[in-house]
């Protein structure tokens, strides 16, 4: 299922007006060749603690409603772990679709770790270098999610989804759904170098300060 964007009247054309998408493509190569022994031994701690996979594949919906496999670091108990324990439902720290718990028991020790600094979302930029998605735009979301957006939020999927965006580096967790969604649209009126570059340089003081992350 697709969805038919509404260009906004500050980008009626509903083009990239940020930092050039090959650009992105080619720092997400290097980055992946950089820190591809810190990714070695992420990989090593998750088998260690936990039984299961390394890397966990989700469903997430992109520009358009494009449907696309994103990648993460799994940071949680498999559910046939005899130590996975699900939340209470009841007690999410999130209002909305998707639950979020401060202290949910499923997630491991190493998990909790790579959480708290985004260590977790590392396996993303294959996907920027796959063309799935950008380093910079709202964040993919999941089909739960996107099928119970009202109309003006499917405004979100008017550009390319990224890896970090503007909610991210303003409160990420932290965050109200429908403040995510005012500050994705502010960003998608507002595409440009400039910003983009912006949110680049706040990303990494906002993930090392760990602050929203849970």
């Amino acid at each position: 299922m697709t969805f038919a964007a509404t260009p906004s009247s500050d980008n009626p054309d509903g083009l990239h007006h940020g930092l050039p998408v090959m650009l992105q493509r080619l720092f997400a190569g290097i980055g992946l060749l950089l820190i591809s022994p810190l990714l070695l031994l992420v990989m090593m701690l998750i088998k260690i603690e936990s039984k299961g996979p390394c890397v966990y594949k989700q469903v997430r919906v992109g520009k358009l409603g494009r449907r696309f496999t994103m990648y993460k670091f799994r940071s949680m108990y498999t559910a046939d772990d005899p130590k996975f324990s699900a939340p209470d439902p009841r007690e999410s720290n999130r209002e909305g679709v998707c639950a979020k718990f401060r202290n949910d028991p499923r997630i491991t020790t190493v998990g909790r770790f790579i959480r708290k600094y985004s260590i977790d979302e590392l396996p993303q930029l294959f996907n920027v270098v796959c063309g799935d998605m950008l380093l910079i735009g709202p964040r993919p979301a999941l089909e739960k999610e996107v099928n119970a957006y009202q109309v003006n939020e499917l405004e979100r999927l008017n550009c390319e989804q990224g890896l970090t965006g503007l909610w991210q580096v303003t409160g990420r967790a932290d965050t109200t759904f429908q403040q995510q969604v005012m500050l994705d649209k502010l960003y998608i009126e507002n595409q440009s170098l400039t910003q983009d570059i912006k949110i680049i340089l706040k990303t990494v003081p906002c993930v090392l300060g760990a602050r929203g992350a849970y």
